[in-house]
């Protein structure tokens, strides 16, 4: 089969590898049908660390959803001909985190596509506990993104969003695009969205955002008080600079939440002025991967709730995958999807 393995910094290498069998009762193999290429994906290409450290000979690949060619003797959950998305994070279930209900900090844990073999291959064989079926009406793309908005929904429940409230997200990438529907979701009665791509304000607009504001070119603060914001209680920063980490607390209004869900390199250091966190009473929090969301983000993916598709930029051959992640200018026109013919 085909795969994208990962040898170190810039270096994706698409080989020929055997497909892989079935060899514990609980597993079960996946024919893979879409991919998507997350920011995680490229700090891994660009030499940085993820959530975890990518061992070389990994191949990548976290959010994806296939189908169902084979399973072990004990499997129940799903059957052959199933069509099935994957949480990637594999917990251990008995370290003390795990068994204080805080599993996201496992310390044993197995990324899927992160530290072990995942979803830019051919074909997966995944542990019975990852795998989630979905519904006839969602297509094995949209399945994908199942992972990207289990992150964001935990997120979300960490942001205390109120009925009412006004709510601003920097970056309208995906991830700031799921965001914003999230909110809204909530109750938001006004969302903002910074974004210098024009193409990406305008799929926010269509996606429920009511202000958005071009940083490179407008004055945010002016435009804020131009229509009469007086108070922006939560503001989501979904880009992963220091810059726009920054940007977060400066817009941010008196007793508000600060949630920094961009993944910034390691070694990034923002500015923070204590007294302006005591003036203005900020909560900042992070947020780390996808506890126990996976369900709850592919039942918003089924019932249409949610709008997965929207921010899809272009569907590519595996082939294409590493001459896109070396392209930095490529990676920022929007989430690209790894679609495998048949």
């Amino acid at each position: 089969m085909k795969a994208a393995v990962f040898y170190g910094k810039d270096d994706l290498r698409i080989e020929e590898l055997d497909r892989p069998e079935i060899t514990c009762a609980d597993r079960v193999l996946i024919k893979v049908k879409a991919c998507g290429v997350c920011g995680t994906d490229m700090h891994i290409f660009d030499g940085d660390e993820g959530a975890a450290a990518t061992p070389a000979g990994t191949v990548l690949g976290h959010e994806f959803a296939g189908e169902v060619i084979a399973v072990g003797d004990s499997v129940r959950s799903v059957k052959v001909g199933d069509r099935v998305c994957v949480d990637p994070n594999w917990l251990c279930n008995t370290c003390d985190y795990c068994r204080e209900g805080i599993g996201h900090f496992c310390e044993h844990m197995n990324g899927i596509g992160t530290t072990m073999n995942g979803g830019f291959a051919e074909y997966c064989v995944i542990p019975e506990s990852q795998v989630y079926a979905f519904g006839k009406n969602t297509s094995y793309a949209q399945a994908a993104m199942t992972e990207p908005v289990a992150c964001c929904l935990h997120g979300m429940d960490m942001c205390d969003i109120e009925q009412g409230a006004t709510v601003a997200v920097i970056g309208g990438g995906m991830i700031g695009l799921l965001m914003l529907q999230l909110a809204k979701l909530k109750g938001a009665a006004t969302l903002i969205l910074l974004e210098p791509i024009k193409e990406k304000r305008e799929i926010a607009q269509k996606l429920g955002a009511d202000i958005t504001i071009d940083p490179m070119s407008e004055d945010v603060l002016t435009v804020i008080r131009d229509h009469s914001i007086t108070r922006i209680s939560t503001v989501i920063e979904c880009v992963g600079k220091t810059a726009t980490m920054e940007q977060a607390i400066a817009i941010a209004g008196k007793k508000s939440t600060v949630m920094l869900f961009g993944l910034s390199k390691p070694d990034d250091k923002i500015a923070i002025k204590p007294f302006e966190i005591f003036k203005k009473e900020i909560v900042i929090k992070a947020s780390f991967i996808n506890p126990y969301t996976q369900r709850r983000a592919l039942s918003l993916i089924d019932s249409g709730k949610i709008d997965v598709s929207s921010m899809i930029y272009k569907t590519i051959s595996l082939e294409e995958l590493p001459v896109v992640l070396a392209d930095k200018k490529a990676r920022s026109l929007g989430k690209y999807i790894v679609s495998y013919s048949e």
